[in-house]
């Protein structure tokens, strides 16, 4: 564990150079995730029903009853690994993937974050000499060719870095405005080395601020389903989960912020919202 200073963490916009960066970021913070919303549906009782006449039907046919038993399970396995990037995409999201190019900021000066830890301690996030990255290779990244129109730009999602001494500890993801005074967070990440030091809440007030600056009246976050993590983390932020206070109002919201849904339509993630 290596001790993290957050009045020294700079907010800033992803850039184009810290795309790969941030994807093995992404990669090293959700492994095992995919693994986990197969267990969880693999354990519902209507899947194990399914599962257990598929069995049935195989005993008549194949002597084995390990047989009979692993062949179902391991189908619906490697069914599962083969659609799950395509129903749960970005988690919180029906799209299949996370536009990082169109997503990237191009301006000449870095868009920052508010960084509340600044204010408290009086100091000045300061600028020290670069080190190496996460996850960097030796060799630069050429800067993409593609064509980014002012729809793309929009429609893609913003990207924040959380930036230590020219080195990215995490990063947040909110997607496109969808909705008015509707803001949504559908990925959180820290690294490995700075979890627990209260960077995933930096993050997360850093763009509550924003969020609030622009007018927007509550943010909701995405959570796979699994993870008691994530779970407990939104809560002591001050998340409350979706539908549980009911009233008009959560009713409404309810049918207009659905969670992820997967095979047989059981949820793959939960909806945390806190108003600002």
């Amino acid at each position: 564990m290596v001790r993290l200073e957050l009045e020294q963490v700079v907010m800033r916009r992803m850039k184009e150079d810290d795309i790969e960066v941030v994807k093995a970021l992404v990669k090293e913070g959700c492994e095992g995730t995919e693994n986990r919303l197969i267990l969880h549906i693999l354990t519902r009782p209507l899947c194990l029903f399914i599962l257990a006449v598929f069995s049935s039907i195989l005993r008549c046919l194949v002597h084995s009853f390990i047989l009979a038993l692993a062949i179902p399970v391991f189908l619906l396995i490697v069914f599962l690994k083969i659609t799950m990037p395509r129903s749960t995409g970005v988690l919180g999201s029906s799209r299949p993937y996370w536009d990082y190019v169109g997503s990237s900021y191009r301006g000449q000066q870095d868009e920052i974050l508010q960084n509340p830890y600044c204010r408290i301690s009086g100091k000045t996030p300061g600028t020290k000499k670069q080190r190496r990255r996460i996850g960097a290779k030796d060799k630069e990244k050429e800067v993409s060719s593609e064509k980014i129109t002012a729809e793309r730009e929009q429609a893609a999602g913003l990207v924040w870095v959380a930036d230590c001494e020219g080195e990215i500890v995490g990063c947040i993801f909110r997607e496109s405005e969808t909705r008015p005074g509707v803001g949504r967070i559908c990925r959180l990440v820290t690294g490995c080395w700075y979890r627990r030091e209260g960077l995933g809440r930096l993050l997360v007030q850093s763009l509550e601020l924003k969020e609030r600056e622009t007018g927007t009246q509550r943010v909701y976050a995405h959570v796979p389903y699994p993870s008691k993590v994530g779970e407990v983390f939104f809560r002591k932020v001050g998340y409350r989960q979706l539908g549980e206070v009911t009233d008009e109002e959560d009713d409404d919201e309810i049918i207009k912020e659905t969670p992820e849904r997967g095979f047989m339509g059981y949820p793959l993630t939960k909806v945390f919202y806190k108003d600002l």
